[in-house]
């Protein structure tokens, strides 16, 4: 059974930094991919990012691009969501899930193309 564990939420003021981490664990794929999800009170959840087992091709969401990066350790199970110049739009539980085998391109932001999730961190931005 896959395990995604994230970890590094917490409380900062608009325009500080967070580093959100997740831990895989359970089995080795040959191929897979990486996303990161959010979900506000009240909101659907939605895509903030995503990245290839490769660690190549990261891509964004428009709200995100430019202040958020993605990245992948493959040595250590784990997948990075570096934010900055954070917004308090960015409040939201942040999930990381991930995609067993191929992920084509137009499904990437979508959260039914994901196989297994992680609990979810909180992340609150006060102005």
């Amino acid at each position: 059974q896959v395990q995604l564990v994230e970890s590094g939420g917490g409380l900062v003021q608009a325009g500080g930094s967070l580093r959100l981490s997740c831990g895989a664990s359970g089995r080795t794929f040959r191929e897979y991919a990486m996303g990161w999800f959010r979900q506000a009170p009240g909101a659907e959840r939605e895509f903030v990012a995503h990245i290839t087992w490769s660690g190549r091709f990261p891509n964004y969401s428009d709200s995100v691009k430019g202040r958020f990066a993605i990245s992948i350790d493959h040595a250590k199970n784990t997948v990075y969501l570096q934010m900055n110049s954070l917004k308090p739009e960015d409040t939201a539980v942040y999930y990381c899930a991930l995609k067993e085998g191929e992920l084509y391109a137009w499904l990437r932001d979508n959260r039914r193309s994901y196989d297994y999730w992680g609990q979810g961190t909180q992340v609150t931005v006060s102005s």
